[in-house]
């Protein structure tokens, strides 16, 4: 492979890149499975299952060619392991030009060390090689740790999780190489399918009943300090909109008490999220967490499909997102206290120099998330650089976070992001915009120092 790929043939860039190249990788944020880490036993999935099966992006794709989600090993019973792989072999084709594609042939090739083209001819050998290696103990997850030079990775955990895992590897190993992210999304969705399964999960967690909307709130605070004695430093929300409408607290208790009683509508459920977006930041205030909101997907879209194969599928839509407004009332309660940070998160490009670089570039509090889902690309990267960095510079920026749902995805997404900004930078000293000397210091700071001081990790 091509030692200057995606960096546009420029001796600088490239340059820039090995600079950065063998930094430790910091994953604060992702969707990979803590029992991966915590059971001795575990293993990673078999080849199909580990690159389509659970990969949304491969997915996605596959079924936007009509190919039915069952062969993707989706559905109760699954699939032949070999004939989803087979199935991705047949129809790689369709990710030519595509950040899957290229993640794809860089994990075969620095990974498992595979530099042949994946074709439907030699689909059976590369996966017995693949099988071979998985099954070796440089392969078991925590080897893969060391193998990666990963120095951190934190997980995603409801707010009703034991935690027990995470105790396990705290007790198991000091440091926190492996931390939770409180995720609470679950339980502030009132009118989801889940929620009463998602609020008796909390009131196990926190050992109390959560019969009001007091003792709610004291609950989520409770777990909160328990996820950042396991390490946490971050939580992590989801949401539709923008919107951080704080609430009276008994108009909030009044919501609440209608979820309990099973009658609370969509509208009301919407308003009681956007409260509790402003009642997490408040609480970061205390605690000193690092708040994240990922916003603008319309989740599970195709509605019939997410009722017969489950949520997570790959039909996940942008929608168009109002920040300023949005978050005025969230950033003036707590943007201007130098204890809160909150970092941002947005699949609406328009948004980057419309208003999220003028928001980063005022409120000490907030920080520009790296490109997200569908912009997690060579030219997302560049699409973003060149449109928050003008504003609110590369200092109000948190680096790179992978949302990895694979541990063997890891060195191709933070190795794309670090070459990206190589060329990206190499190209502004080109046109006398930046030193060599600046280049080379903003450079590490993309790669590892924004990411570090972003989550609260230097200590």
């Amino acid at each position: 492979m091509r030692a200057d790929r995606y960096i546009e043939a420029s001796e600088l860039g490239l340059d820039l890149y090995r600079g950065v190249a063998e930094l430790p990788l910091v994953s604060p944020h992702g969707h990979i499975d803590v029992r991966l880490f915590a059971d001795p036993a575990a293993r990673l999935d078999p080849p199909g299952r580990l690159f389509v099966t659970t990969d949304h992006y491969v997915v996605r794709m596959l079924y936007s060619q009509g190919i039915a989600l069952e062969r993707a090993g989706l559905g109760a019973g699954g699939a032949d392991d070999r004939a989803v792989w087979q199935l991705l072999a047949d129809n790689v084709h369709l990710f030519a030009l595509t950040p899957t594609g290229l993640w794809l042939r860089e994990t075969l090739a620095t990974v498992f060390g595979i530099e042949e083209r994946l074709e439907p001819s030699n689909a059976a050998a590369i996966y017995a090689r693949i099988e071979e290696q998985l099954s070796t103990p440089a392969f078991a997850p925590h080897a893969l740790l060391d193998r990666f030079r990963v120095e951190c990775l934190s997980t995603t955990d409801s707010a009703g999780s034991s935690l027990a895992e995470h105790q396990l590897l705290a007790d198991a190993q000091p440091g926190f190489r492996i931390r939770p992210t409180f995720r609470p999304d679950a339980v502030v969705a009132l009118d989801a399918a889940g929620w009463r399964t998602a609020l008796s999960e909390l009131e196990s967690a926190a050992d109390r009943e959560v019969d009001d909307y007091t003792t709610f709130v004291e609950a989520l605070a409770e777990r909160r300090g328990a996820f950042k004695a396991l390490g946490a430093t971050a939580t992590d929300h989801a949401a539709t909109s923008a919107d951080t409408t704080r609430l009276a607290e008994g108009e909030a208790a009044a919501l609440f008490a209608l979820a309990l009683a099973g009658v609370v509508s969509p509208a009301d459920a919407r308003r009681f999220e956007a409260h509790m977006l402003n009642e997490f930041a408040r609480m970061s205030i205390d605690d000193g967490l690092v708040m994240q909101l990922h916003v603008g997907s319309l989740r599970d879209h195709n509605r019939p499909l997410a009722e017969r194969f489950g949520r997570d599928i790959g039909a996940d839509i942008p929608v168009a997102t109002d920040w300023t407004r949005g978050l005025r009332p969230l950033l003036e309660a707590y943007g201007n206290d130098p204890g809160f940070a909150v970092v941002l998160f947005t699949l609406d490009e328009s948004t980057y120099s419309r208003e999220l670089a003028p928001l980063a570039g005022h409120y000490p509090a907030v920080l520009l998330g790296c490109p997200w889902w569908f912009h997690d690309s060579p030219a997302g990267i560049d699409r973003f650089l060149d449109r928050v960095t003008e504003t609110a510079g590369l200092y109000n920026l948190a680096g790179f976070v992978d949302d990895a749902r694979a541990l063997t995805a890891l060195p191709a997404r933070h190795d794309l992001w670090r070459r990206r900004c190589a060329g990206w930078l190499a190209g502004k000293v080109a046109a006398g915009f930046l030193e060599e000397e600046e280049a080379h210091r903003l450079a590490r700071e993309l790669a590892y120092g924004l990411v570090r001081r972003a989550y609260r990790l230097e200590a």
